[in-house]
């Protein structure tokens, strides 16, 4: 309060001006004499811990390569690393690719591994949807959305809007770019897609963004923003965010004016909502919050904010995940024709389409005995997890069964992106696509199960991923119907790699061009 009543002074434009002084050092000279300066850099991808500073010249020159710097210092130092940051920042983190670990901290040790308050702050913008929640809140929130997904309406819903927006959005949308011969983005158009239909799923609305003219849409954008953002909040001090969100600049401000268009939205859907009727996510969450007195009293909100932070958490999970890894999946595809040609038999042989069947006939069931297709599509997730990390932290003193010692609040990184790159993992053809190690040797119609410990795409433990089958329901729909009527070839020369955010889009997209099959 006495640092308030100071600020209200008329000095306390010399303490703002000292403090923008601060954040712009903090935000843009910094990394620039980290990047610049050669004697920061070595060929050796395990950072070096220099004087004060220690190891944040090493994070700011991988910046633009996160999750790849990650796994060439967990592959030289056995699976885990102590990151430490700047000596007057407290940032250090333990990170870790050790299955034992996942297995420890996700499923063993559940319970002294919550969310807890820093991933709270780092989270903010998601409110206290599922995401964020702990104990009581955690488990009204699971329970309540696993009602949702388990209920006799959801599945056929499911394949009601999915195929609806195939025939509607993504094959006029494909055809016109085929027809004449134009380059596409395909993650974009697989954004407009799950967007569109986790909106009719969750709010029982269609944006439409998925229509042939592309219509710019300031909601996903702002999206996008909010990932990318909360990603940085992982790699600079609390301290350094912090100032930035108090003064508006940085990437703290864009970060608040996406929020912004995010609640316009959500407001703007919860408000024209009037079909009580209608099976959706908001007319379930809205009647049980009405009988369910827990979170209201809990957290002292409104219905409407209760909403918006429930829908919001279902809506980035519907959306990203699922189309960063149809993204990723076509993309390996055009680098492995091999495995294209060979889902497209299995779908024709099983899915009898050449005796008329149609594809919008299928059932969840029928789509689950593509066997290879699945194979193909966890493959995909083990080397491009939609969700590339987590970070936890220990209520009390824990020794990880690697053997490090970890102390209540220290910032624990669970590297699914490296674990897919560990030979120790997944065997020496571990950087092949190979959609074969996902089937049985004794049985070829059926999937092998892999534990969530060394496979963790759906997270782990009591916090599996709750809508993993919604996930590859939709995902053999799109990649089906694609993959029978048209041929995807990447543009030459494009560049893919995963962009900085905390779900693994592609940076600059995923530029095709589609030519329809005879």
């Amino acid at each position: 309060m006495a640092v308030y009543e100071f600020l209200k002074e008329p000095s306390s434009t010399y303490v703002l001006l000292l403090l923008f002084l601060i954040s712009l050092i903090i935000s843009v000279i910094i990394p620039y004499v980290c990047r610049s300066f050669k004697c920061w850099h070595t060929t050796d991808p395990i950072p070096i811990c220099w004087p004060v500073v220690r190891m944040l010249p090493a994070l700011f020159h991988n910046s633009h390569r996160l999750h790849e710097f990650a796994t060439d210092v967990l592959i030289l130092t056995g699976g885990t690393f102590n990151i430490k940051g700047p000596w007057f920042a407290n940032s250090d983190l333990l990170i870790t690719s050790d299955p034992a670990n996942i297995h420890h901290i996700l499923s063993r040790n559940f319970a002294n591994y919550p969310k807890g308050p820093q991933f709270r702050k780092i989270f903010q913008v998601l409110g206290d949807g599922i995401f964020n929640a702990d104990s009581e809140i955690w488990e009204y929130h699971r329970k309540i959305t696993m009602s949702f997904f388990n209920h006799s309406q959801f599945g056929k819903l499911l394949i009601e809007v999915s195929w609806e927006k195939v025939e509607a959005g993504l094959i006029p949308v494909m055809e016109n770019f085929s027809g004449r011969g134009l380059t596409v983005d395909l993650q974009d158009m697989f954004q407009r897609f799950t967007f569109d239909t986790i909106c009719v799923l969750t709010l029982g609305h269609d944006p439409q963004t998925l229509s042939i003219d592309l219509p710019d849409d300031p909601t996903q954008k702002a999206v996008d923003i909010i990932e990318e953002a909360i990603l940085y909040r992982h790699i600079l001090p609390e301290s350094l965010w912090r100032l930035q969100k108090w003064l508006r600049v940085g990437m703290e401000r864009k970060l608040a004016e996406a929020s912004t268009t995010v609640d316009n939205f959500f407001y703007s859907c919860i408000e024209k909502y009037n079909n009580p009727s209608q099976f959706s996510a908001i007319g379930l969450y809205s009647k049980v919050y009405k009988e369910y007195s827990l979170y209201s009293s809990s957290n002292g909100k409104s219905l409407d904010v209760f909403l918006r932070d429930t829908l919001l958490n279902l809506m980035v999970a519907g959306r990203d995940t699922t189309s960063s890894a149809l993204s990723w999946f076509f993309w390996l595809l055009a680098r492995n024709p091999q495995v294209g040609k060979r889902i497209r038999e299995e779908i024709e042989a099983n899915l009898n389409i050449s005796k008329g069947v149609s594809l919008k006939d299928l059932s969840s069931r029928e789509l689950g005995e593509l066997v290879y297709l699945h194979g193909a599509l966890c493959e995909t997730l083990r080397l491009f997890p939609s969700v590339a990390f987590e970070h936890k932290s220990p209520l009390q003193p824990d020794v990880l069964p690697s053997g490090e010692r970890v102390m209540p609040n220290t910032m624990i990184v669970l590297s699914f992106y490296s674990m897919g790159r560990m030979e120790s993992i997944w065997g020496k053809d571990f950087m092949e696509f190979k959609p074969e190690r996902w089937i049985s040797d004794h049985n070829k119609n059926r999937n092998l199960h892999v534990p969530s410990f060394k496979f963790p795409a759906f997270n782990a433990g009591p916090r599996t991923c709750l809508g993993k089958e919604m996930a590859f329901t939709q995902m053999k729909i799109v990649a089906s119907i694609i993959l029978l009527r048209y041929e995807i070839q990447v543009v030459e020369d494009h560049p893919v790699m995963p962009a900085s955010s905390i779900v693994l889009h592609m940076k600059h997209g995923l530029k095709v061009r589609i030519t329809p099959r005879d």
